[in-house]
């Protein structure tokens, strides 16, 4: 039966990832009350809008670190011929992420490593387990 299963399209993740936070219960009870009385459609919705204020709040200083620190703002992909590209030019890449980083599924590797000297990931790495674990001693 499992043989004529095709998936249409390929399953990413989203652009999001779920996290687990621990809320004391009267937290817990001021989320429900706002939800209660239709000021958030949900948890998550208050959780996310909370999130979103704290880091416009933040923005100097997070606009700030991300270009002292010369991060990638954003979704930033590094497909198979992007890296033989890279290869074939003798280079070596020092990637710096803000946001998320994907390394493309038919990336060996061998190529990985050959091509790739650092690797700081602030948000969230999409690679398959095996170029993760190649890149392991160069994520900072």
């Amino acid at each position: 039966m499992a043989d004529n299963v095709h998936e249409l399209r390929p399953r990413t993740g989203g652009d999001t990832e779920k996290i687990t936070i621990n809320l004391g219960y009267v937290d817990l009870g001021h989320i429900d009350l706002l939800v209660q009385d239709g000021f958030y459609s949900n948890r998550t919705d208050f959780i996310r809008t909370a999130i979103r204020n704290q880091v416009e709040r933040h923005a100097d200083a997070t606009r700030q670190s991300v270009a002292r620190k010369s991060l990638d703002l954003g979704l930033r992909h590094f497909s198979r011929a992007d890296l033989e590209a890279v290869r074939a030019a003798g280079q070596r890449l020092d990637i710096r992420v803000l946001g998320l980083a994907s390394i493309a599924a038919d990336v060996t590797p061998e190529l990985a490593q050959a091509t790739i000297a650092s690797i700081s990931v602030l948000g969230a790495l999409q690679a398959s387990a095996a170029v993760k674990a190649a890149l392991a001693d160069r994520t900072r």
